[in-house]
Parts: structure tokens; C-alpha cells; sequence
């Protein structure tokens, strides 16, 4: 290395911080913030149970926030989310979740249809395997993905929590 080059500074992730709490309809929520944006919303049984990952379980003003928009969504009283959202996933995984983020409340799409969404209209099982690991759930509408027929099928907080998520919506 000469003089003049400097040394690349190495990568620092910016600190994660959580925030653990019981919600009315769901139970324990744990959502995760790094980097001023929310990464993750760990729902249902295992969300006390799951592991950190290097974050911090602290109060900050954007978890503060998140959890207020969360408990207004769960009493009936909103029906969008202005939060900053960076899931971290694939470039397909993104583009399925951003489709999501499309279906109006009160409404539900079928995994072909978000599959046709995304330009890939055979790709409908992808679009499943996409919604099964969005890692921020509810802020992220997966909950509004059903099967073509209407039916309820997989969620990662459990089909209880589904069913009441869309119950919520007016959509069952």
C-alpha cells in the first residue's frame, strides 16, 4: 500500500436494540431496530424465546413508536404503519415483501397473485417460501397472503394470530 492509499475502515454494523412487549390480540411482541429502521418483529410464543441476535433489549423513541402504531392497528384505530422498514432478505424476498405492502387494509391476495405481481407468475411457491421468512410480520402484511381459495394457510406467528389478524380487518 502506498502513501497515498488509505486502509478501508472496517464494516461496523450499526447497534441493534429490542424492545419486548405484551400487545392486546397477539401477545408478546419483540421488535427489533437497527440502524433507525425496524429489522424485526418476533410475534406469538416464541418471540420471548428467540434469540437476539446481538441486539439490546433498551427503549428507544422508534420502538416507542412502533409498538404505539401497533397497539392503535390492534384497537381498530389505524390501518397503515409510517415506520422506517429494512428487512433484510434476497432481492426476490424484497420485491415480494414491497408487493405486499400494496394490499390495502381490509383486503386480502392470493400467493399467485403476489406472484403475478412480481413478474413471476409461476413463481407462486416462492412467493410463499418470500412471505414465510418476511422477518418483520404484521408491519410487513403477510398476514393478508391466503391461499386461492380463501383458506388459511401457514403464518410464522401461528394461524390463531392470522385469523385475528384479518378478523381485525373485517376480512373473515
Amino acid at each position: 500500500m502506498s502513501s497515498r492509499q488509505k486502509a478501508e475502515p472496517p464494516h461496523v454494523d450499526p447497534p441493534a436494540y429490542a424492545l419486548t412487549c405484551e400487545v392486546s390480540l397477539i401477545g408478546t411482541v419483540r421488535i427489533v431496530e437497527r440502524g433507525q429502521s425496524l429489522v424485526r418483529l418476533d410475534l406469538g410464543p416464541k418471540a420471548p424465546l428467540e434469540p437476539l441476535g446481538g441486539a439490546v433489549e433498551q427503549q428507544t423513541p422508534l420502538l416507542q413508536r412502533a409498538f404505539k402504531q401497533l397497539e392503535e392497528y390492534l384497537a381498530g384505530t389505524r390501518e397503515s404503519f409510517d415506520l422506517p422498514l429494512a428487512p433484510e432478505g434476497t432481492p426476490f424476498q424484497r420485491k415480494v415483501w414491497d408487493a405486499l405492502l400494496q394490499i390495502p387494509y381490509g383486503q386480502t391476495r392470493s400467493y399467485r397473485q403476489i406472484a403475478e405481481a412480481v413478474d413471476s407468475p409461476r413463481g407462486f411457491r416462492a412467493v410463499g417460501m418470500a412471505n414465510n421468512r418476511n422477518p418483520i410480520a404484521v408491519f410487513i402484511p403477510c398476514h393478508r397472503v391466503v391461499g386461492a381459495d380463501g383458506s388459511m394457510v401457514g403464518y410464522g406467528g401461528g394461524l390463531p394470530i392470522k385469523e385475528a389478524l384479518l378478523k381485525l380487518e373485517g376480512c373473515l
